[in-house]
């Protein structure tokens, strides 16, 4: 599905080049949910956004399916099948969710299309098919609509930058039911998400734990939860579990 070759990731500093990624080597295999962890400034969410294409990596190749990516933008890869669900999704005054499905889709859907995939992630679509992207949308409202236009798109790779970010319990319980029903209908389609959240963690195929640039443990969640929880580790690494 996806390889990281030997990426790195230098930003520029008053002093110089910082190191955010350094030579990072992976296998993302194709229908698995994964979840990369860690401590805060540890590389994780640069990580996601290089391999959506977000952020250049400065060293290394990434390669989707068989096809070198590392020069392609943004763009070409989500034509690809890669899709990038962010921290605090964007509002679009003036474009209702209807608009934005379709966008998202390529295609004209008909309006009971739509509503099929705002069903799938558990909002009333008469409510909110001709909702406009703006304010009077919660973050719960806006994180799970993101992942509608991922479903309209039927991505291979779904990514998601702390999808738990600024949302409150009852939206959280929805997302992750949401995400153990993404995991279950697709075997075709992976799903990696960056979160220190340990019900995120428990329904991991697998379990990436990266610090200061670098990946420091890897393996299945029956390897690596009981490494990382209860432990001075934890504390220090996964702080925000709960």
């Amino acid at each position: 599905m996806l390889q990281l070759k030997s990426i790195s990731f230098h930003a520029d500093s008053t002093d110089g080049k910082t190191e955010i990624i350094r030579n990072i080597s992976l296998n993302l295999d194709k229908n698995k949910f994964i979840v990369i962890t860690g401590p805060n400034g540890g590389g994780k969410s640069t990580l996601a956004k290089m391999i959506a294409g977000i952020v250049p990596a400065t060293d290394g190749s990434i390669v989707f399916q068989g096809k070198e990516i590392s020069g392609l933008s943004i763009t070409d890869r989500a034509k690809l099948g890669i899709g990038f669900a962010f921290q605090q999704p964007v509002r679009f005054k003036g474009l209702t969710v209807l608009d934005l499905l379709r966008i998202a889709s390529g295609k004209q859907l008909k309006i009971g299309e739509a509503c099929e995939f705002l069903s799938e992630v558990g909002l009333c679509a008469k409510d909110y098919i001709h909702r406009e992207i703006n304010a009077s949308l919660s973050g719960g409202e806006l994180k799970r609509i993101e992942i509608a236009t991922i479903l309209a798109r039927d991505v291979k790779l779904a990514i998601f930058d702390e999808p738990e970010a600024g949302i409150d319990l009852w939206s959280f319980q929805n997302l992750i039911r949401i995400f153990e029903k993404m995991r279950e209908s697709s075997q075709e389609r992976t799903i990696l998400v960056i979160s220190h959240q340990e019900r995120i963690l428990n329904i991991a195929d697998e379990i990436i734990v990266l610090a200061n640039g670098v990946i420091e443990k890897q393996g299945s969640k029956e390897q690596i939860l009981p490494s990382i929880i209860g432990t001075k580790y934890a504390a220090d690494v996964c702080r925000k579990l709960s």
